[in-house]
């Protein structure tokens, strides 16, 4: 395609984003940024943008400037009359709020996605949606990728002989039978009763872990609570060694922690986030690749369906 094809960032994603350029064989263009002494802030390409195709690359986890950051550069580039924009989002925030649980409550995954197709965004592309509807949420495509074909390969690479996938909640269950399925392993999942928003009440298991190697699977790990409290119980009734995977590093709190703690081997992460501090348990691996992949494939009018494992 004769098309040209430009890549820029927002600030906070800036390593993942030069990555994800580098496998796709182009350079970030540059972007910057004009600030004002209240905290505001404008984006200004420092190329034309006229015509072309235009990815722009940045997760959107709080604070809300890096929602807002992407936002602006949409507009910018439909101003400056790209052809075609697409939004890079690896982690896509605001995503836990997909319904109302309680009256008088946002659904701020919907509001995201309105604010994001009014901003002048053509397509979506994201991994691993803590809601699989939020899909639905749009009236432009939108390219969900799943971490699955990044972490299969990994946990392949072990080579661990009595493996169980578990979920360290009912909500991860789905999640879990697919690993498992592919994997042709045995399942358990832990079943949870919050008090609150990030602090659990009990927990039980569902499922025989005894003298198991167990890998937890997750899509995101905020708190750590969840995963470093599954992670003792599956512990205590008796399984041989337990890791996990999570998609997303949100990491707040006093997670570090916690999983430095617990009785995690390792927790095995994507780049989707940028992590905060290092941690001995936590091991990286990148998404860069395969998002440059599937931007290449949607560039090119071609399926992205080979990029799918389970």
């Amino acid at each position: 395609m004769n098309q040209k094809v430009l890549f820029f960032s927002t600030r906070s994603g800036l390593e993942l984003s030069k990555n994800i350029a580098h496998h796709y064989g182009k350079f970030l263009g540059k972007v910057r940024f004009l600030e004002f002494s209240d905290g505001e802030y404008t984006p200004c390409f420092e190329q034309s943008v006229r015509g072309s195709r235009v990815f722009l690359i940045g997760s959107t986890f709080p604070p809300v400037d890096n929602l807002m950051e992407l936002l602006l550069m949409s507009d910018a580039a439909r101003r400056a009359s790209a052809q075609n924009i697409t939004l890079v989002i690896p982690y896509f925030g605001w995503a836990r709020q997909d319904h109302k649980d309680q009256p008088r409550t946002p659904i701020a995954a919907k509001l995201v996605a309105n604010l994001m197709v009014a901003s002048g965004a053509r397509r979506v592309m994201t991994m691993d949606l803590h809601a699989d509807q939020i899909q639905g949420f749009f009236d432009i495509p939108v390219d969900h990728l799943y971490a699955s074909r990044i972490f299969i390969d990994y946990i392949k690479k072990l080579n661990m002989d009595q493996l169980t996938i578990a979920s360290p909640d009912m909500g991860g269950a789905k999640r879990a039978r697919s690993y498992a399925g592919y994997l042709r392993t045995d399942v358990v999942i832990c079943y949870k009763e919050r008090k609150k928003a990030n602090e659990i009440e009990f927990m039980n298991l569902i499922g025989n872990v005894k003298n198991k190697n167990i890998i937890l699977i997750d899509d995101m790990v905020d708190t750590a609570g969840t995963l470093t409290e599954a992670a003792n119980l599956i512990k205590k009734q008796g399984a041989k060694s337990i890791r996990a995977i999570a998609t997303h590093p949100v990491l707040s709190g006093n997670s570090y922690d916690k999983i430095k703690n617990s009785e995690l081997e390792e927790l095995v992460i994507t780049d989707t986030i940028p992590l905060k501090e290092k941690n001995d348990k936590i091991k990286v691996l990148s998404c860069a690749s395969l998002f440059a992949e599937v931007m290449q494939s949607v560039h090119n009018d071609e399926s992205i369906s080979n990029k799918f494992i389970i």
